[in-house]
């Protein structure tokens, strides 16, 4: 019968690992309910896992005072210095370029932006302590899997069956309204939001992947054959057209990092011609019989191409005409549910286009204007009323999502950059347009700009600086002790490497890295490839 000093031994050896493993479960698959406002207001909320990374972080830190863990590792220094500029950047914007007012509620919305990187480097640290060997990793890594087969069977349930939908996609929705999806809405699963969807997919499929690739059991690589493509599937109803571009090319890295490998050059081209062959020939029946919203998406893209876009067309027709002879599944909807589109109209922070309105809008619903009035009495007052919403051309052109961005968004961002390059005007100030404004929101869709407008060049250099240079001592590793590496250590650099590369693609048009389940996930993949890196180079 074990004794009270070996629990105690056990959970002191074990504890951080069983908490790893259940934050990279909780984090994707609990959707996002907030539990209370830090700030009244304000979109960014305090959630369950917020509480639950605390309590993390506070054992990782009684064990670093206890010396059992350490924070001397690769990058370290990087996420450090980047948190650094973050607070220059804060002091900066309140004293010298006077673009966040020193008040409590302008303040803490900045001073939350900085605290909620602190919280997904944690994830780093803490992912990086608890592996000792390498069973650590695998149990980790099927634990990853296991959340990706549970985030994509929700999402069938949200495509057919009308599960819940918790959106963060405005105010109204981030409250935790319960919503389900209309038939050709986009499927967001356990997320926020299908961008963020998106994002989680690009980063965790290149570790299937490569698993795929490694594993040598049958049955694993049938378990890990349709775990593939049950992503590819989510991914594809997500109908997000830059996470898709993105994680084709790290799934391309991946088969890449794996040709190379092979002993002589007609191998290394053979092997890498026959896996991306059978990898688009996989990836197109999934869009055959379940992309007509990507299809749609995909299509806006060639309107400026008519060529390209009447041959798009045509391919799509007769996918239809296919379809047409399948059988239709359809469920009766939830009685006294709201749909997102119902809900989209009721919810007053979102439009209505007009007649004439891009590509990429299809829901009419009214904007508000506030406009002047005076009563019998003569007092003057404020009312809310609907009026038609104008677009630009270039969102009559490009379509809304890239008009937002060319107009609006990225302009603010390099305007912010412009007005200190060194320090930027700090977190939660470029989509104000006034220094008084109280945005109950911040996006720029595009995390490059996005770092350069709100930390300059010195948070840019810093935070981009170590996700380079993890990648680089992740590829060196790769490299240079290829013949030493079990697979499990393979599976992880390959899946890092190819998983990053992809999430910095889709970083030029979503803010990725503060989104906050790809970030927390990120970082804590960053952790275990780091992890790796060290047993091959004496550090750890």
């Amino acid at each position: 019968m074990p004794t009270s000093k070996t629990i105690l031994g056990w959970i002191d050896h074990n504890l951080l690992l069983v908490l790893s493993g259940f934050l990279l479960a909780f984090i994707p698959l609990y959707p996002k309910l907030p539990l209370f406002d830090l700030i009244p207001g304000y979109l960014v909320r305090v959630r369950v896992e917020d509480i639950f990374i605390a309590l993390t972080i506070l054992f990782w830190l009684i064990q670093l005072a206890r010396k059992k863990v350490t924070w001397k590792i690769p990058i370290a220094k990087l996420l450090g210095l980047y948190l650094l500029a973050g607070f220059a950047s804060l002091l900066s914007a309140v004293f010298i370029t006077k673009t966040i007012p020193f008040e409590v509620l302008h303040l803490g919305k900045s001073v939350l932006h900085l605290l909620r990187y602190l919280e997904y480097f944690a994830l780093f640290f803490i992912i990086f302590s608890s592996i000792k060997t390498k069973h650590h990793l695998r149990i980790l890594l099927l634990t990853g899997f296991i959340t990706l087969l549970a985030v994509a069977a929700y999402g069938v349930g949200q495509r057919y069956f009308y599960w819940p939908v918790y959106s963060t996609m405005n105010r109204e929705f981030s409250k935790g309204l319960r919503l389900y999806l209309t038939p050709h809405a986009r499927v967001q699963s356990t997320f926020g939001g299908h961008y963020d969807l998106g994002g989680y997919l690009v980063i965790t499929l290149p570790f299937v992947l490569a698993a795929l690739y490694s594993f040598t059991k049958k049955k694993e690589k049938i378990a890990l054959f349709v775990l593939f493509y049950f992503g590819i599937w989510l991914i594809t109803v997500s109908a997000s057209r830059a996470s898709f571009g993105s994680l084709l090319l790290a799934l391309l890295i991946v088969v890449l990092l794996f040709a190379i490998q092979k002993k002589t050059w007609l191998k290394r081209t053979t092997w890498f011609f026959r896996q991306t062959s059978l990898l688009t020939l996989g990836t197109s029946v999934v869009l055959v019989f379940f992309g007509q919203d990507m299809y749609e998406r995909l299509l806006q893209i060639l309107d400026g191409y008519p060529l390209a876009h009447t041959a798009y067309e045509q391919v799509d027709t007769k996918r239809k005409e296919f379809l047409h002879f399948l059988p239709q599944f359809q469920v009766e909807k939830p009685e006294n549910a709201l749909s997102t589109e119902e809900a989209a109209v009721m919810v007053a922070s979102d439009t209505r286009p007009t007649p004439q309105r891009p590509s990429d809008v299809y829901v009419n619903v009214p904007d508000h204007k506030l406009v002047a009035t005076v009563s019998a009495e003569g007092i003057e007052s404020m009312i809310l009323v609907e009026v038609e919403r104008t677009y630009s051309q270039n969102a009559l052109e490009r379509g809304l999502s890239l008009a937002i961005r060319l107009d609006t968004l990225w302009p603010q961002a390099i305007a912010g950059f412009q007005k200190n390059p060194l320090l930027g005007t700090g977190y939660a100030t470029l989509t104000k347009e006034s220094v008084q404004q109280f945005t109950e929101a911040e996006s720029t869709d595009n995390n490059y700009l996005r770092t350069l407008g709100e930390t300059g060049l010195a948070g840019f250099l810093f935070f981009y600086g170590s996700i380079i240079t993890a990648l680089w001592l992740s590829l060196r590793t790769l490299r240079r002790v290829d013949q030493q590496l079990a697979p499990i250590e393979k599976i992880i650099l390959v899946g890092f490497i190819a998983g990053s590369i992809g999430l910095l693609l889709n970083a030029t048009y979503i803010d990725v890295f503060v989104a906050s389940k790809i970030a927390y996930i990120f970082w804590a993949n960053t952790g275990m490839a780091m992890a790796v890196y060290l047993w091959y180079h004496n550090e750890k």
